[in-house]
């Protein structure tokens, strides 16, 4: 008898204990503005100080607050982007353009030797 009153019920798929009694923790929606103006909001524990800035799970850009905290990692971020060395401006501090023609001509020689192609 009991075989056949468990059978459909799908066992483990879905939860039999109802909402009753349940109290949820306290939640705060936070709001994040990025630099395209796209609005996305964040859902933090109530207790939670939000981070300044958080990545957009739909777009992958970056949002900061809309408040003065957000202001100011804003401000943080494009100061390390515009002073953030490049490959390319470490390779020119060690050898001027001119040598760095040199090298490629020379590399794209031997790789033209190797494959059996023009001189």
């Amino acid at each position: 008898m009991a075989e056949r009153t468990l059978r459909g019920a799908r066992i483990g798929s879905t939860s039999l204990q109802g909402d009753e009694g349940i109290e949820l923790s306290p939640r705060q929606r936070v709001e994040y503005l990025t630099e395209k103006g796209r609005r996305f909001t964040v859902m933090f524990d109530g207790d939670a100080e939000p981070p300044p800035e958080w990545t957009d799970q739909r777009t992958g850009e970056l949002g900061f607050l809309d408040d003065e905290a957000g202001r100011t990692a804003r401000a943080e971020f494009e100061e390390k982007e515009s002073t953030q060395r490049t490959h390319w401006d470490m390779l020119i501090e060690r050898r001027s353009r001119e040598e760095l023609e040199e090298l490629l001509e020379e590399r794209l020689r031997l790789l033209r030797e190797r494959r059996g192609g023009k001189k």
